[in-house]
């Protein structure tokens, strides 16, 4: 047993933990550390044996995705896409998910059929999703957003049904003693109540909708290509365009990455709102 000066003893399993995690940490990490490293290699550097660890960085793999792939139009429409769809999930999950909560609405039967559509895989409907946008001419962002809003809806309805269960009913009654319509209560005490659980929502909704692939690639055409379909189109005759492609996955990852560390906290505090009860 090894001992610190001033601190408690630290065991050998401690240590072969840590170990663990460290091992672990540097075996989950090391591919995107090899990602962001090689979008700033040049291309004489990329496929060299032994590979090169130290390097002279360049930023012709970004000017590339951005010059010649428009990779920024990509950017503008992920963005629209995620954010837009983000916000009806919300909106409409927060007033589905509560009226089942206080109302009962179906008696179980509309929540389990409305988790039914979450359960089948999304290649099944592709070609229908398909023909119905080709003929609404929706060969636009419009079409993610409405696609990406029904597959994310039922998830969003599941995840926010507890937490509004678990808010009190009393506080509602309390509210429309004081002269506070329906609407009203949900507004302005139901609502900041389940905070917590709509911004973590609204983050694995966004998460969901930003990482998207495949009806992002089949339903729209160059105008309407999200992030994951472009960082596809590096893929070419001539060969795969490491570089560029590279740095396309790094600006695809990320964002989503330090979105997701920086809100890690709020993640948590959602999943775990209203389970321990005083």
């Amino acid at each position: 047993m090894a001992t610190l000066e001033g601190k408690r003893p630290v065991s050998v399993s401690e240590v072969l933990r840590y170990a663990v995690l460290a091992t672990l940490m540097v075996f989950f990490l090391f591919p995107i550390y090899w990602m962001i490293a090689t979008s700033f290699k040049a291309p004489e550097d990329i496929l060299t044996r032994p590979p090169k660890w130290l390097f002279h960085p360049v930023l012709s793999n970004y000017v590339y995705a951005f010059k010649e792939a428009n990779f920024a139009l990509f950017i503008r429409n992920t963005l629209l896409v995620s954010v837009v769809s983000t916000m009806l999930v919300v909106g409409l999950g927060a007033l589905a998910s509560y009226s089942f909560a206080r109302y009962n609405v179906g008696k179980g039967h509309l929540m389990f059929f409305i988790l039914t559509t979450r359960m089948m895989p999304a290649i099944a409907v592709i070609i229908p999703y398909f023909l119905i946008f080709r003929t609404l001419g929706l060969d636009r962002p419009g079409a993610l957003i409405v696609a990406y809003t029904m597959f994310n809806l039922p998830f969003a309805i599941w995840l926010m049904h507890s937490f509004f269960q678990d808010i009190p009913r009393e506080l509602e009654d309390t509210a429309r003693l004081d002269g506070y319509t329906r609407f009203k209560v949900l507004r302005k005490v139901v609502l900041p109540l389940a905070a917590p659980a709509i911004a973590v929502t609204a983050i694995f909704c966004l998460l969901f909708s930003w990482n998207e692939f495949l009806f992002a690639y089949l339903l729209t055409r160059e105008a309407a290509k999200t992030i994951t379909v472009g960082v596809a189109g590096f893929w070419t005759q001539r060969g795969i365009l490491w570089g560029p492609l590279a740095a396309a996955a790094t600006i695809c990852v990320v964002p989503m990455l330090v979105f997701a560390l920086i809100l890690q906290r709020h993640i948590a505090r959602g999943l775990t709102f209203g389970a321990v009860k005083g």
